[in-house]
């Protein structure tokens, strides 16, 4: 089977409104048009082509975490990006370094899904 993308990343979400504050407003993630479902929700945009998609009602744990599952965003400066999440006061894992070179650290967003944040190598 060929693939040619990831199309996008699905989260279940206990409370639409505070995941749309953390993503929309803290994260400056760009608006999607979203299709007339049945049930509430709201899409993004994640980098050019990828879409994030925000799926309201969760009522049951979250299972997320840096080594289990959890979602990343390339980014192309790891100190611009954690400038940026200073400065709208979101906590982030101190940065690694994987064996590769790449940097990374995380974040969590209102229901604790883990989000990484990954620069890779030169």
């Amino acid at each position: 089977m060929e693939t040619i993308d990831l199309n996008h990343v699905a989260l279940h979400v206990s409370n639409l409104e505070r995941s749309m504050e953390f993503y929309g407003e803290k994260l400056e993630l760009e608006d999607l048009a979203r299709p007339d479902f049945d049930f509430p929700g709201k899409w993004y945009r994640l980098g050019e082509s990828q879409e994030l998609h925000l799926i309201a009602g969760r009522e049951g744990a979250v299972n997320s975490s840096s080594r289990g599952n959890h979602y990343a965003l390339g980014v192309p400066d790891m100190d611009a990006a954690e400038a940026f999440l200073a400065q709208r006061g979101i906590e982030h894992t101190p940065r690694q370094t994987r064996p590769d070179g790449a940097f990374q650290i995380y974040i969590e967003d209102p229901d604790g899904y883990w989000i990484e944040f990954c620069q890779n190598p030169a």
